[in-house]
């Protein structure tokens, strides 16, 4: 390269870093218009020149790892293959000569950047020489390798742990122990959680020996340094392995409980200085995640002792500063002892409570500026900006924001945990969340508290119907108010649901006329929007431009617009079920669009949710539901063949509730309905993964028919084909319709189901065995009574009873023993 050309770059690094605004931007103007493999060289150059400035060398740092991140594709596979060795050689070079920390630092990130990139997405690494850079004598090397071994772990999770899991739990341990460099042991102990926290459980278990035994040494060590020199790097990142490790593998973590709960206990008790502060934080999360790995039988041995270390801590809580680090441990601490003691945290509440509202209520800094008042302020401030028009900013500091969206996480989980042990605080928490409806700066916090609404109402239940209502009505404007207004498609998504969830709790009444004026005027606009949408979105497959990046994002866009609609068929379905037949003159409005979402030209997933909605017409406004049927009965019996298996799972399941609710109106479909849903039983796929359900529904459509409209159809000749398409497996709650059918033939001694002679009983004990393996029978079921009933019956028949266990496996043997027991 020319010196003058690289003369010319340096002096472009300095203008990119002037302060004046029209520099600054003629310098980026000129800089986007280098093409992409140029820019690696001339910045690799300007990195590698000791005599550049070191304000651009750092700049060049940042715009090298910002271009590996943001443009990989267009810009390196461009580069030729010896200009891509030599590209990785320098980066490794450049770590193991820099002297300055922070570029050091910056060229690391370069190394994880471009080694997380090289690694395909079958988990193939491009780059071994990283891995092999655990084992190099220099530690900025093995810090850097450790560092880009975090960062495919946590990128390519969990396909990088099952290629790799051999290679780098043994390097990282064996980098953990290595005692000459404390900043490269930290590091390693960061890439081990990094590669544990999302590796599955079964890969981790064969190394977990290896893994306590390491981790428990180096803790030990540690433990000692930190008494002696006061050292507490390392020492925190071996405690959150700890926790990680017991995070993954739960309650194989029970024989190592006992080597590491005395050291953590001692850390808590004596880490009190201020410095120590993370690291105690640190400590309580581990007991906290450990307790919930190994469970409450193993746990509760120090279960008092360690409430009683969290309340002494929770008791000095107002000395500690607003920004001390152990306070959102402790939080999130509480929340998983309240998981593990159940009912039996309620005693305290009293304690936990303050602390945790205080936090809940943090009121951020806010401001509104000028453009210019904005560029002074810098990001490292912890302000974050929204512009609002050309000339103004609104910006939001960000302190505190992660913590009041972590409490009020914890408070859902005490609403759900507790129930209406946690009716005390419904009243404070409900007036402190639903001003935060509309608290837009973030986006966890708004769907936390969401998603506490119908959990808050299920607390209330106990304190009576006026309390209840009380507290429904202060938030179900804000409700309403938010699905109208919310632009975000993930927070919206998240209303619509708890919205739905809190009509099922409150049920019949709980919506005046003004409520379904405006909800039925929203849901209107939200079906118009979705078909928009779609045309929209088939304008742009026209377009010059269309390649697939474009399809890629169309595909995003309309997997979010489905998501909405299956929040639409989820209000409407909690109306249904709480309404019943009185709703349907509201919901005519709404009925041509979900007509249209039914035509044969739509795509699959409206076709799935709009025959979802009429499916819930059908169960829940019948016979009344009739009305309608010239709009869907057709397209619903034509659906039941659909090649979509969603779509024929949503008639299918539409055909059994026509059956089960939908009076005589229904009776001349279900004869036309049987062959259909025969043909899906029978076709040589009916039992593939994306088939099974859509089968299922079919099945027990046609025991729907069978027991809700006999005199339709000849049951002698449907019944014995009916059995041997038992037992279901996938869908639970259609395998109870068919097994309470099944007891209904059983107690009546139906003839065809026994068999001549009883001789069908050794398959119907097989059914029952499988449905029991299958966990199809929930044993809180009345159903399973029944089913062990039959069982009992069947035993006291001894001859009989032995002719049939003997054609039973072990594991159905074993299955029918855990149903009796179980009833």
């Amino acid at each position: 390269m020319a010196a003058a050309e690289q003369e010319q770059f340096y002096a472009l690094l300095g203008n990119l870093l002037s302060p004046d605004n029209a520099v600054r931007k003629q310098a980026e103007e000129t800089y986007e218009t280098i093409p992409g493999p140029s820019k690696i060289t001339y910045l690799l150059q300007a990195i590698r020149n000791n005599a550049t400035p070191e304000e651009a060398r750092q700049m060049a740092a940042v715009l090298l790892r910002r271009l590996l991140s943001s443009a990989f594709e267009e810009v390196y596979p461009a580069l030729s293959p010896e200009d891509q060795t030599s590209v990785k050689s320098e980066l490794l070079l450049f770590i193991q000569i820099e002297v300055q920390s922070t570029m050091r630092k910056k060229i690391c990130d370069i190394v994880a950047e471009l080694a997380r990139n090289l690694l395909d997405e079958e988990g193939n690494n491009q780059w071994p020489e990283v891995l092999k850079f655990l084992f190099d004598s220099h530690p900025r090397v093995r810090y850097a390798a450790c560092n880009a071994i975090g960062q495919m772990a946590t990128d390519f999770a969990p396909g990088f742990q099952k290629k790799f899991h051999e290679k780098v739990i043994g390097a990282l341990l064996q980098t953990m122990e290595d005692q000459g460099s404390q900043r490269v042991q930290a590091h390693a102990a960061a890439a081990l959680i990094n590669f544990t926290e999302d590796c599955p459980k079964s890969l981790l278990i064969p190394y977990l020996d290896n893994l306590v035994k390491h981790l428990h040494s180096i803790m030990v060590i540690k433990l000692q340094e930190l008494i002696q020199k006061g050292t507490k790097l390392v020492l925190e990142q071996v405690v959150t392995s700890i926790a990680s490790v017991a995070d993954t593998v739960e309650e194989k973590f029970v024989p190592y409980y006992d080597l590491f709960m005395p050291s953590l206990k001692h850390i808590v008790e004596n880490a009190v200085q201020k410095e120590l502060r993370l690291l105690r934080g640190k400590t309580i999360e581990c007991i906290s995640l450990i307790g919930l790995a190994v469970g409450k039988e193993k746990f509760m041995q120090d279960a008092s002792d360690v409430m009683q270390l969290l309340l002494k801590t929770q008791t000095d809580f107002s000395d500690l500063e607003d920004d001390d680090p152990q306070i959102s441990y402790m939080i999130s601490a509480w929340a998983r002892m309240c998981k593990i003691l159940g009912k039996e945290f309620q005693q305290y509440l009293p304690v936990v409570m303050g602390p945790l509202m205080k936090t809940a209520s943090i009121k951020p800094e806010v401001a509104l500026l000028d453009t210019q008042d904005m560029e002074n302020m810098s990001d490292d401030d912890g302000w974050e900006f929204v512009s609002i028009g050309d000339q103004q900013s609104f910006g939001i500091k960000t302190a505190g924001l992660e913590e009041k969206a972590t409490a009020c996480q914890m408070l859902v989980c005490y609403a759900k945990e507790l129930k209406e042990g946690f009716v005390e605080y419904t009243e404070q928490v409900v007036k402190l969340m639903v001003p935060l409806l509309k608290f837009y700066f973030h986006d966890d916090i708004l769907l936390k508290n969401y998603t506490s609404m119908p959990l808050l109402l299920e607390c209330a239940r106990v304190r009576g119907p006026e309390y209840l209502t009380q507290m429904w009505h202060f938030m179900c404007d804000a409700l309403i108010k938010a699905i109208g207004t919310e632009p975000e498609s993930d927070v919206l998504s998240e209303i619509m649901h708890s919205f739905a969830k809190c009509i099922e709790v409150m049920g019949d009444g709980c919506l005046n006329s003004e409520h379904f004026e405006e909800l039925g005027g929203i849901l209107k606009e939200k079906l118009e929007e979705h078909f928009k949408n779609q045309e929209l979105r088939q304008v742009k497959r026209q377009d010059e431009d269309y390649d697939e990046q474009v399809e890629e994002s169309l595909q995003d866009e309309d997997d979010s617009d489905v998501y909405i609609l299956t929040k639409v068929s989820d209000i409407l379905h909690s109306i249904f079920s709480s309404y019943k037949e009185k709703v349907l003159p509201w919901f005519e409005r709404l009925l041509p669009l979900i007509v249209n979402l039914i035509c044969p030209h739509r795509p699959w997933p409206d076709r799935q949710w709009g025959l979802c909605i009429f499916d819930d017409i059908v169960e829940h406004c019948s016979p009344g539901s009739f009305k309608y049927a010239e709009y869907f009965l057709q397209p619903m019996l034509e659906s039941v063949c659909d090649n979509s298996p969603e779509v024929r799972q949503a008639a299918a399941y539409g055909v059994g509730v026509m059956a089960q609710f939908g009076g005589e109106g229904y009776r001349p479909f279900c004869p036309e309905a049987l062959p259909l849903l025969v043909r899906v039983i029978q076709s040589a796929d009916a039992k593939a993964k994306e088939n099974v359900n859509a089968t299922e529904n079919c099945i027990s459509a046609i025991g729907k028919i069978m027991k809700f409209k006999p005199d339709c159809i000849n049951v002698e000749e449907v019944l014995p084909h009916w059995l041997s398409w038992l037992p279901l497996h996938e869908d639970k709650e259609e395998a109870i319709h068919t097994f309470n059918y099944l007891c209904d033939l059983l107690e009546s001694n139906n003839p065809i189901v026994l068999g001549p002679n009883n001789s069908n009983l050794p398959r119907i004990l097989g059914i029952i065995a499988d449905g029991e393996i299958h966990e199809a029978i929930k044993h809180e079921d009345p159903c399973t009574k029944r089913l062990a009933n039959v069982v009992r019956q069947v035993q006291t028949s001894g001859g009989l009873w032995t002719e049939c266990i003997s054609q039973l496996n072990a594991d159905q043997q074993a299955a029918i023993q855990e149903l009796l027991n179980a009833a």
